[in-house]
């Protein structure tokens, strides 16, 4: 089993980074030992912003294809958004936008856990709506979803794992449906 897992943020510090960690790492601890584990930066794809005249000129950048072939190699995804003012973050939508421009089916019918954290109450709760909404119109496989936050009260980042049991059971469960 491959797990591909991401923050689709570009903080240095992304709490949602902290969450794709270890919804990774708790598979591969509780489910499947042998799997292959790879965390991606989104800093290491920045790519000129997407525009149908840079395509035109330039074609797609390579960045996009390495990071669209990733996703082919992968078995499961494991992705956790951040929330920049109600939407997807600029770096996150960038990097789709450019690999839909390879394929529409940007997620090649993988198997996807969709997380979402914000400092505030609701968790990141209106990207990931959006984000659950919109998966399967770019070929995912959606096997669970859950909102953290706020962050600070919900995820112990000393230990780098859930405090509150009852995410740390909705994660669990999510990745009990891989199968």
């Amino acid at each position: 089993m491959k797990l591909l897992a991401f923050a689709a943020s570009s903080s240095r510090n992304s709490i949602n980074k902290q969450i794709a960690t270890h919804a990774a790492n708790v598979y591969k601890t509780e489910f499947d030992q042998d799997a292959d584990i790879e965390i991606l930066d989104l800093n290491d794809y920045e790519m000129p912003i997407y525009s149908i005249d840079r395509e035109n000129e330039n074609g797609i950048p390579e960045l996009a294809h390495t990071f669209y072939n990733k996703i082919g190699e992968a078995d499961l995804l494991v992705i956790s958004y951040a929330e920049h003012n109600g939407s997807y973050s600029a770096a996150y939508k960038n990097i789709f936008d450019w690999m839909s421009r390879i394929d529409m089916k940007v997620f090649q019918n993988k198997k996807m856990l969709i997380m979402a954290s914000s400092v505030g109450g609701h968790g990141g709760a209106n990207i990931l709506k959006t984000a659950v909404e919109s998966a399967p119109h770019f070929a995912a496989d959606v096997i669970g979803s859950f909102a953290v936050g706020p962050f600070a009260e919900k995820f112990d980042s000393e230990v780098g794992q859930f405090s509150d049991p009852e995410l740390a059971k909705k994660l669990r469960l999510a990745l009990d449906n891989v199968g």
